[in-house]
């Protein structure tokens, strides 16, 4: 009996310790840790962090103290799950250093972002009207490091809280992984959760949110609102002028920077993108002193320019094949004087001259090739040969100081920790870009983006929305008269036209490049938001 007992006993300990040996064993393995793990992992990833550090700066002779905050806010979808990780650096005058009298939240608050798409904001951050600038030598190519970051005299913060946003996928900013159900989940191998942000209207919604965070966060609904896009941030802001309207976000301004706000219109072989390039060509010419008899100044050559382009030009092109000798030869010799190319070349190419062409064509006597963000820059290739330029020597001349300076001046001087270099673009973006978008009061999507129906409606349901167009003579990326042309189309009252305006700059894409145009274009943005801010008169 007592021997039973023993052996029962026996048994049941070793069978209890057993049990607890495999939950010990359960507990050790590499999925029961990496769960936990993966927990800790997707809250941190959601979390809301921000670095404030205090500076300030002399702008018309007055010091401005001002905070950066440089951090990250997390959108969220309509079932409430963190949705992007969004990377910002925002400057906001330091109210108890200055001590003007003005309540924070009634100054005006501006959102910056560049376009690509899929490009960071490090160009217009470290280039335009932030607190400080990076210097560079254009139109000639910037030296290696190191590279000298300064004061910007020419900022805007003198007039408005700046917000610098990079997109999905740049910088810092990232998408969060998500299951099927959309919940959050370890990001797949095979899966980028960037992807989900990449297409035209999808871009504008998490911009949206974005905003609509950064304003409830920082208590800023009260604040005067204004957009400063660039380049594909042209069609961003006419879409979020839109979509910030149908979300109870009333805007004061928006400023187009080197604007493209319909791509149907510039799709290669329509003639259409002839015409918008010609003047941008006669200005570029012009600059370069291969116009015949070149005139004084230029905004009256480009004005005679326009209306060749848009009267006779035109027409000739609209003949296609039906156009006579005599005419033909006729608008050969008026295009040869406008854009400086051999009346023989221009024969050779049917009068119709493409942006590559004539970036390789015009100075090919000397060797050299053009800019595409800017015609100012020169190239050289490896031959004279050839159709088009092997590189853009606007783009090259500058890439590596702004990228550069904005990784150093994010963690040295923002004291942003990071262990992983600032992301300049999203390289797969652009690729992989889902071009659709929804016209408004429609549920039909074009499949290339016209975007002038969203600036259209943002300016008919907000009739005090103030729009500035701004311009540089020398953009092939993005020529004013195309510009011209997208917002001739609004199809506003003419109440409403007062308040789109133009201004113009002897510069390219990236008009703050040039330190004249830089200072040119502040004192136009003063008077803007002035005009924005200002009573509405009587209709």
């Amino acid at each position: 009996m007592r021997r039973s007992l023993s052996c029962a006993l026996s048994i049941l300990l070793i069978t209890s310790g057993m049990a607890m040996a495999a939950e010990h064993d359960e507990a050790e393995k590499p999925e029961a840790k990496s769960a936990a793990a993966k927990e800790k992992e997707k809250a941190k990833a959601a979390e809301e962090k921000s670095v404030v550090t205090h500076h300030s700066v002399s702008i018309n002779g007055r010091s401005y103290a001002y905070k950066a905050s440089a951090g990250t806010l997390t959108i969220r979808d309509d079932k409430d799950a963190p949705d992007a990780s969004v990377f910002y650096v925002a400057y906001v005058l330091d109210q108890g250093r200055v001590g003007d009298g003005k309540e924070s939240e009634k100054r005006p608050v501006t959102f910056f972002y560049n376009g690509g798409p899929g490009s960071a904001s490090l160009w217009l951050h470290m280039g335009s009207f932030g607190p400080v600038r990076v210097a560079t030598s254009s139109p000639e190519a910037t030296a290696p490091a190191p590279y000298q970051v300064t004061a910007n005299a020419d900022s805007l913060l003198d007039k408005s809280d700046l917000v610098f946003i990079d997109a999905i996928g740049t910088g810092y900013s990232h998408g969060l992984p998500k299951d099927k159900d959309g919940k959050p989940a370890e990001k797949d191998k095979d899966d980028n959760p960037n992807k989900r942000f990449w297409g035209t209207d999808q871009d504008i919604d998490a911009f949206g949110r974005f905003i609509v965070r950064y304003i409830t966060v920082n208590q800023r609904w009260n604040s005067p609102k204004f957009l400063f896009g660039e380049s594909y941030g042209t069609p961003r802001s006419a879409g979020l002028a839109r979509y910030l309207e149908n979300h109870g976000v009333a805007l004061n301004g928006v400023v187009l920077l080197s604007s493209i706000l319909n791509y149907a219109s510039r799709m290669p072989g329509l003639d259409n993108d002839y015409v918008n390039l010609l003047p941008t060509f006669a200005a570029i010419a012009w600059y370069h002193n291969k116009v015949p008899n070149k005139p004084a100044s230029l905004e009256p050559f480009v004005d005679e320019v326009r209306a060749f382009a848009r009267g006779e030009y035109s027409v000739a092109l609209a003949k296609g094949q039906d156009l006579g000798p005599a005419e033909r030869d006729a608008i050969v010799q008026k295009l040869s004087r406008y854009i400086g190319l051999s009346p023989q070349y221009l024969k050779d190419a049917n009068l119709r001259v493409s942006q590559p062409r004539f970036r390789k064509e015009l100075l090919r006597d000397q060797r050299r090739t053009l800019g595409r963000f800017d015609g100012r820059f020169e190239g050289i290739d490896a031959d004279a040969a050839g159709e088009s330029p092997e590189f853009d020597p606007s783009s090259t001349a500058i890439s590596g100081a702004f990228f550069s300076a904005i990784n150093d001046y994010l963690t040295r001087e923002l004291k942003y920790p990071s262990e992983i270099p600032y992301r300049m673009n999203a390289g797969a973006a652009i690729g992989e870009w889902d071009w659709r978008h929804a016209i408004p009061g429609s549920t039909r999507k074009v499949q290339l983006p016209a975007m002038v129906g969203d600036l259209s409606e943002a300016m008919r349901t907000n009739p005090h929305l103030k729009v500035l167009s701004a311009n540089g003579w020398y953009d092939l990326a993005t020529p004013f008269f195309a510009t011209e042309y997208d917002l001739a189309h609004l199809d506003i009252d003419p109440s409403l036209r007062k308040n789109l305006s133009f201004s113009y700059y002897p510069s390219g894409h990236m008009v703050y490049l040039n330190l004249d145009a830089l200072k040119q274009m502040k004192g136009d943005l003063a008077r803007f938001y002035d005009s924005a801010l200002s009573k509405q008169e009587s209709r």
